[in-house]
């Protein structure tokens, strides 16, 4: 079981940066899907989750109508994206994807079963 994340980098404020997380070793269908972050010095916190089916989604606040969480189209590719616009010097932080066997995402990053390796973003000018 491999969670590959990758789509992070430098940005400047008002930009966008798409991450991906790609997932190997076991079926994709079996997992609900989160990205979480954890900027220096905090506190791990909930970005987004998608469920396994019926595509019901949460952003957390202070990223609603800025990112979009979302499952590969094609199925076979076994991929999550966080498509994120209009980033902001707070949104840096390193971007974890996490999957959870079951229909619906969790808050609770300790429901999750595996994680990507995270991927660092940063925003400044």
């Amino acid at each position: 079981v491999q969670l590959q994340a990758s789509g992070g980098g430098l940005v400047q404020p008002g930009g966008s940066l798409r991450l991906s997380c790609t997932a190997s070793g076991f079926s994709f269908d079996d997992y609900a899907f989160a990205w979480f972050r954890q900027a220096l010095g905090k506190e791990r916190e909930f970005v987004a989750g998608i469920s396994r089916i019926g595509g019901d989604t949460y952003l957390t606040n202070s990223v609603k109508g800025r990112f979009t969480i979302s499952i590969s189209s094609d199925r076979a590719k076994n991929t999550v994206y966080l498509q994120m616009n209009d980033l902001k010097p707070e949104d840096t932080a390193t971007y974890y994807c996490a999957f959870k066997d079951g229909l619906r995402y969790s808050f609770n990053g300790n429901d999750y079963d595996y994680w990507g390796q995270g991927t660092l973003v940063t925003v400044s000018s």
